[in-house]
């Protein structure tokens, strides 16, 4: 596998045009950390024909020792400068493919995930778009008990969004860096916020969204403070989600849409919807994989563990934005349920094998649910059918292990290493002696 040989010569002349001295090669572990190291330009030229190789059996999720050997190769359409380098000897990224040494694609990579299910569903002729909500906190800093900067609430515009310059920052460098944005503001809890980026292809959207956790903190840290994307930093308020929105095209045609359903939805986008929550408890320990995420997944606080769908009503798994007539190619359907330290190509692989798990099999879409969830009593849910997510990560860990859907999306590798790992993390979680225990049952016990 190399490099289209146009796309290189582009890359090169960027860096020589922009004075670029080093080139920060990026690319992801199995929990969707950013990983990266550093090549100079008089390298650049042979990364980009044969990748750069490095030792994987440090990368979580990756190789074993004996196995060890991987190769980063760049992907020249994802070349940016990044914005806050020096003008002279500056440093610009590219995401790598990572490679077997024979030049085979590397099963651990979750960016090779997500490009095997797009192109399945290429040949049906679909492309998948998606457009997240990325939350966050702003805090005075990552140690001890969190401490906001406001206590400004959902789209404030006075002196208590004290980020709004943070906000300003980050969408400046976002942009610079070929990163749309389509609008951002203060979110319901204190100091936290949104910024939401421009609808694309998926796997451009995996890019976007690893790069935007980056730029984020980086901002925060050049001012002097911390930005978190833990699903739920702050007992008592709501929790930072990643509220997905997809949809299907087929050319410049929305497979969702249909104006003449009463819903506005084609059998395919119900069927998508469908295929979305029958799997919900199957991926959920993908979409939101650490222990804290089950610590926003509670009924109350917006969050969405019912599993339903409506159009209005913010308390179901998945929604379905209103339509707008003229705005067919903004039919979509939202899942509610990921948080934003998830891996989003593992995240996006699952949700559209889900939804295409539908599809494919027919799967019926129950009635919409438009009342308040959250008001209702155990029994109306009951008769409701209506289901809850797992309430914590080793009940979700249950549901994934037996998911013949997430092992084949997913393939051996990264389906038996993400288990392994999330089972060490459950067992650390619980055997730790808690603040909340010391609190309530030292004094009397």
């Amino acid at each position: 596998m190399k490099t289209d040989s146009k796309m290189k010569e582009f890359v090169l002349k960027k860096v020589h045009d922009n004075n670029v001295k080093f080139i920060r090669l990026w690319f992801t572990d199995v929990q969707g950390i950013l990983k990266s190291f550093s090549i100079t330009k008089e390298e650049l030229e042979g990364a980009l024909e044969e990748g750069m190789g490095f030792d994987g059996s440090s990368i979580e999720g990756f190789s074993r020792i004996e196995e060890s050997d991987v190769i980063a190769l760049p992907d020249p359409n994802t070349f940016q400068m990044l914005p806050w380098s020096p003008e002279e000897n500056g440093v610009a990224r590219m995401f790598c493919d990572v490679l077997n040494p024979d030049g085979s694609h590397f099963e651990g990579d979750p960016r090779w995930i997500l490009k095997k299910e797009l192109k399945k569903i290429s040949e049906s002729g679909y492309t998948y778009y998606v457009g997240p909500e990325l939350e966050y906190f702003y805090l005075k800093s990552d140690k001890g008990k969190p401490e906001t900067l406001d206590r400004g609430g959902y789209f404030d515009l006075t002196t208590l969004d004290a980020a709004s310059p943070l906000r300003r920052d980050t969408i400046l460098y976002l942009e610079s860096m070929g990163i749309g944005v389509e609008y951002s503001h203060h979110e319901v809890a204190p100091s936290q916020h949104e910024i939401d980026l421009r609808y694309t292809d998926a796997l451009t959207m995996a890019d976007n969204a690893m790069t935007y956790r980056l730029v984020v903190k980086e901002v925060a840290t050049r001012n002097g403070v911390y930005a978190t994307f833990m699903p739920k930093p702050i007992f008592g308020v709501n929790g930072s989600g990643m509220h997905t929105h997809q949809s299907l095209f087929k050319g410049d045609k929305n497979a969702f849409h249909d104006p003449k359903d009463k819903y506005n939805l084609s059998a395919t986008g119900k069927q998508f919807i469908a295929g979305l929550l029958r799997h919900s408890k199957e991926i959920v320990a993908i979409t939101n994989q650490w222990v804290n995420s089950y610590k926003r997944l509670v009924p109350g606080y917006e969050a969405p563990v019912y599993i339903s769908w409506a159009r209005r009503n913010r308390s179901t798994l998945v929604r379905v934005p209103m339509y707008k007539p003229g705005k067919e190619k903004s039919t979509r359907v939202e899942f509610r349920c990921p948080d934003p330290a998830c891996n989003p190509y593992l995240s996006f692989s699952l949700m559209l094998a889900a939804g295409m798990q539908g599809i494919k099999n027919k799967y019926p879409l129950p009635d919409p649910i438009e009342e308040n969830i959250f008001e209702m009593d155990i029994e109306r849910r009951e008769k409701a059918g209506i289901e809850t997510l797992p309430d914590n990560l080793f009940e979700a860990l249950r549901y994934f292990e037996k998911s013949k859907l997430a092992r084949e999306t997913l393939g051996d590798h990264i389906f038996y290493k993400f288990i392994e790992n999330k089972k060490i993390e459950w067992d650390r979680y619980r055997i730790q002696v808690t603040d909340y225990e010391l609190d309530n049952y030292l004094p009397i016990l």
